[in-house]
């Protein structure tokens, strides 16, 4: 039996998602909206594609959640964006009261799977969905750490001129401007970019990782960044559906690791068949975890808005 993954929302992050993952063959694929007809289209088309790229992936686009039932993976995009003059406050009671009604659906019909959640804001989001379904924390996971670990990645190979197979880096904490890039964690081909680069190019480096987003949204005007972090839901997608034990990090609900307790958090976790199987505690500075630290209390002020 092929494995199953759905896609809650078929705007750009959802369906390209859908894109990856069947171009990867990695299981059949449900892509679920509210709106009608998008979901059908997007859908068929992707279907059409297989041939050409000689994939047995089958693709349903649906509005009805009983076509997501027993599903391995769900991965929820959903949410709105904020718009202009949109508070913080209001932005993060939409995008709750959307997630409450998706992930109540999505227990109903698919009680055993993993949730892997990319609606913004990403750590709050991942926290009502926890709250929300009652699954175990392994089975609750955010995609953030992935992302800002390949645009830091990005940024290091175009400096150096490397390969970005050759670097590897690390980023901590929340999604967003309070995230704790690790330099000291970041390699090319084993050896530290601390000595391959000076602070002032490695700042200057740190800084666009934090404002990545932001800078695609500025060239974008009116979108948001989804190439990327599509990309990064397919590799936890496949890191899980393939039983990697892949080392890679993630948005996880801490209890008591890095000194913090009942957060989501990005940290580096296993992922395997069963989802999270491990947090790995690695040893901070005092100011990575101080940085880590103020990174958590961003995640609390947002969660503490909708009461999860």
């Amino acid at each position: 039996m092929r494995n199953k993954v759905t896609i809650v929302g078929s705007g750009n992050v959802g369906a390209t998602a859908a894109h990856w993952i069947a171009s990867k063959e990695l299981a059949d694929v449900v892509l679920i909206d509210i709106i009608e007809g998008v979901p059908q289209g997007k859908g068929l088309d992707l279907l059409e594609a297989m041939p050409i790229e000689k994939r047995d992936s089958a693709i349903l686009g649906t509005n009805d959640y009983a076509d997501t039932a027993n599903s391995d993976i769900v991965v929820i995009t959903a949410g709105i964006p904020r718009k202009p003059g949109m508070s913080r406050d209001d932005l993060l009671n939409t995008n709750y009261k959307i997630m409450s009604d998706v992930v109540g659906k999505v227990v109903h019909h698919s009680p055993n799977c993993i949730l892997i959640i990319v609606s913004n804001p990403l750590d709050a989001m991942a926290q009502a969905a926890y709250k929300l379904s009652g699954f175990p924390r392994e089975r609750v996971i955010g995609m953030a750490g992935i992302l800002d670990s390949a645009r830091f990645r990005a940024f290091i190979a175009q400096e150096l001129k490397v390969s970005v197979e050759n670097v590897t880096a690390f980023v901590l904490g929340g999604h967003g401007d309070t995230m704790v890039p690790l330099p000291r964690y970041s390699t090319v081909a084993g050896i530290p970019i601390t000595e391959l680069m000076d602070k002032a190019t490695l700042d200057r480096i740190v800084q666009r990782t934090r404002d990545g987003g932001a800078e695609i949204v500025k060239y974008l005007k009116t979108g948001s960044a989804y190439y990327a972090p599509s990309a990064a839901a397919t590799e936890m997608v496949e890191a899980i559906l393939k039983d990697k034990k892949k080392i890679l990090p993630c948005a996880a609900y801490l209890n008591g690791e890095y000194g913090i307790h009942g957060l989501f958090v990005g940290v580096p976790v296993k992922l395997g068949a069963k989802g999270i199987e491990q947090i790995i505690e690695i040893k901070l500075t005092p100011e990575e975890k101080a940085a880590l630290d103020k990174s958590a209390a961003a995640v609390k002020e947002l969660i503490a808005v909708i009461n999860v």
